[in-house]
């Protein structure tokens, strides 16, 4: 992706809870130009959108507070690619296995907390192809696991346990924290996930 140039494709950091100034800093020395989303109406405006870990019920009512459900959905909906790690994987799916706001718009079915509490967190090098052939730095902390995965997701990565990061179309989504490595390899597939397309859909 280019450093420079006005034409360059702006990515938003959903910025109402959790980790967002780690994913921002991390897209910055990747040379992309970026927002932190506070408000839905600056939705308008982007060309894609990271949704970070945090604690999901805690996201998902402050979502629903702040008037984010309808809005991020018609993103979605535009063809706009969206990345959700941890917390935001579980705010995409169409399943969690609990009464919580979430948006029901990528066709896999999650379990919150799958490995355990904080203090069960771990790293794990990852087999990720697309990435390339050398492991990726997988850092799990009250991560959910991705237990079923419709007939159009692609899956990305799994260990012994189960999925652990997967692909739908203009949607991805991690269970993990790349946010939190010093590998840019995901965030960089994320950016020319957005730049390999054609056409832009026009904006509101």
């Amino acid at each position: 992706m280019s450093s420079s140039g006005p034409d360059r494709p702006l990515v938003g950091v959903l910025a109402i809870q959790g980790d967002f100034a780690e994913h921002l800093g991390v897209l910055e020395r990747l040379g992309a130009r970026t927002m932190a989303v506070r408000l839905p109406d600056q939705l308008d405006d982007l060309d894609g959108l990271v949704i970070p870990g945090g604690e999901s019920t805690t996201f998902g009512k402050l979502a629903v507070r702040y008037g984010f459900m309808g809005p991020v959905r018609d993103l979605v909906a535009s063809g706009r690619p969206v990345w959700g790690t941890c917390a935001g994987l579980i705010f995409l799916s169409r399943d969690c296995g609990r009464d919580q706001p979430i948006l029901e718009v990528m066709d896999v079915a999650v379990r919150r907390n799958a490995f355990g509490s904080q203090i069960d967190s771990f790293e794990r090098a990852l087999d990720i192809p697309a990435l390339g052939p050398e492991a990726f730095p997988g850092v799990f902390i009250r991560a959910p696991l991705v237990t079923a995965v419709g007939r159009d997701v692609k899956v990305l990565s799994e260990i012994d346990a189960g999925v652990v990061a997967v692909e739908q179309a203009n949607l991805l989504g991690t269970c993990f924290h790349p946010e939190l490595t010093r590998d840019p390899r995901m965030h960089r597939y994320f950016l020319n996930k957005m730049t390999s397309q054609t056409q832009f859909p026009p904006k509101n």
